[in-house]
């Protein structure tokens, strides 16, 4: 089962304001842990939404281009881990685990991605097989 894992941000995240020493260093020995469990497969933290944008769809196409930053900090995401575990219970134990990843409260969701199986008859072979492909593509980069 693969998983994404999201920080979620907060005022500080979203003003720039980095880590310290001491979580650097307690985040690295928590990510090197993910690594020797073998469930890492990706992680980063995020700027702040001021560096992003949003693209907005109707009918089909695009039709508004949203430059950060972003009122709904409560929403934001700061940092991600994508994660192979054997089960959500798995992740919410390795979640328990991480050092507190911002000031103040914190909280880090959890969120399964769809498998193959999840979409039934509408993911046929063919775009089975394509899928397959371009995945092999990506993973052919590292």
């Amino acid at each position: 089962m693969r998983v994404m894992v999201f920080v979620k941000g907060n005022a500080n995240t979203e003003a720039g304001v980095m880590p310290d020493e001491q979580l650097i260093a307690a985040m690295t020995k928590y990510n090197e842990d993910l690594v020797k469990a073998g469930i890492l497969l990706d992680g980063q933290g995020l700027h702040p939404t001021a560096k992003g944008a949003k693209v907005k769809f109707a009918g089909g196409k695009p039709v508004a281009v949203i430059d950060g930053p972003f009122t709904e900090t409560k929403e934001i995401i700061a940092g991600y881990w994508l994660w192979e575990v054997r089960s959500l219970e798995e992740a919410i134990e390795w979640v328990k685990r991480c050092p507190q990843p911002t000031d103040g409260e914190a909280e880090i969701e959890i969120r399964p991605l769809f498998q193959a199986e999840d979409f039934g008859e509408a993911f046929t072979p063919e775009l089975q097989e394509r899928h397959e492909r371009m995945r092999d593509q990506i993973s052919s980069r590292d």
